[in-house]
């Protein structure tokens, strides 16, 4: 089971951005989130803006804060931590937000959400990730290694530019791209299928695009495989105020702000979430 959600305070502070780099057609922002928590879990998410207030610059057109799961928090010896974010540039806000550099206030509100729960019994771990969604993982997949665990982690990307992520994982990878251009040609549910078909009982934990959930959730479906799914969807609030985020479960509707974003894969009826996928 995933755990029961953490909220933080509804209020932003400021983090300092210490640096910005290039991860092939991703940016890494590291930020030293002083007046947070030092130990977010993996699958939890911060809502981000830029600068002392939401929104853009003065010359800017406004816009909402963007929800991402944080890749990685080392703890600073002063309290909070040091939060990794990785970022695509699909919009306006995820524009403004790769143009920061080193110095410069990054407004935040987390972490935020339920993250992710233990494996059940001695089942292995397998992450599944497509394209932004390998976030998550990158930090759980730390947290897995830290404790003895073996976890295998298969994911998937639309060409060889994003699946320069990969460098980040520290351990073998099982890689595909749309395109072929890394890895082998295809979608991640082919070598996860051969993984469960073939390897020791798992637990499958997924996080990506809405389709490559769905795929991934019926699958588990399929092979009786408990699976824990980091949901995507458009998000205002982050804090369960605007319900803009609301999702049918076989239970009835959930937020997945604060009842998510990780949700059992047993509980949805699908993972298509509306709204879901790039919100830029």
């Amino acid at each position: 089971m995933t755990e029961a959600r953490t909220l933080a305070p509804p209020e932003r502070r400021l983090a300092e951005v210490l640096e910005s780099r290039r991860v092939g057609a991703y940016t890494l922002i590291t930020a030293a989130d002083a007046g947070g928590p030092a130990d977010p879990r993996p699958g939890q998410f911060y809502m981000l803006a830029t600068g002392a207030q939401w929104g853009g610059g003065s010359t800017e057109r406004p816009y909402l804060p963007r929800a991402f799961s944080f890749a990685r928090a080392r703890p600073r010896p002063g309290g909070g931590a040091d939060l990794d974010f990785l970022l695509e540039d699909v919009g306006p806000g995820t524009h403004r937000l790769g143009l920061l550099g080193a110095g410069e206030p990054l407004a935040l509100v987390g972490p935020l959400g339920a993250g992710f729960g233990p494996a059940a019994g001695d089942r292995q771990p397998v992450l599944v990730g497509g394209g932004i969604g390998t976030a998550p993982l990158l930090c759980l997949h730390d947290e897995l290694i830290e404790v003895g665990a073996a976890p295998t982690v298969i994911l998937g990307f639309r060409s060889g530019a994003h699946a320069e992520a990969v460098a980040l994982f520290e351990r073998e990878v099982t890689l595909s791209t749309d395109d072929g251009s890394a890895g082998r040609p295809g979608l991640v549910t082919e070598p996860l299928r051969e993984r469960l078909e073939g390897g020791p009982p798992a637990t499958v934990y997924a996080c990506g695009p809405p389709p490559m959930l769905e795929a991934v959730r019926a699958l588990c479906a399929e092979q009786a495989v408990p699976a824990q799914l980091a949901l995507e969807s458009g998000m205002a609030c982050g804090f369960g105020a605007c319900f803009g985020c609301v999702v049918p479960t076989r239970e009835g509707y959930i937020r997945v702000c604060v009842d998510g974003p990780v949700v059992e894969g047993a509980r949805l009826r699908s993972a298509l979430v509306a709204g879901g996928g790039d919100q830029g």
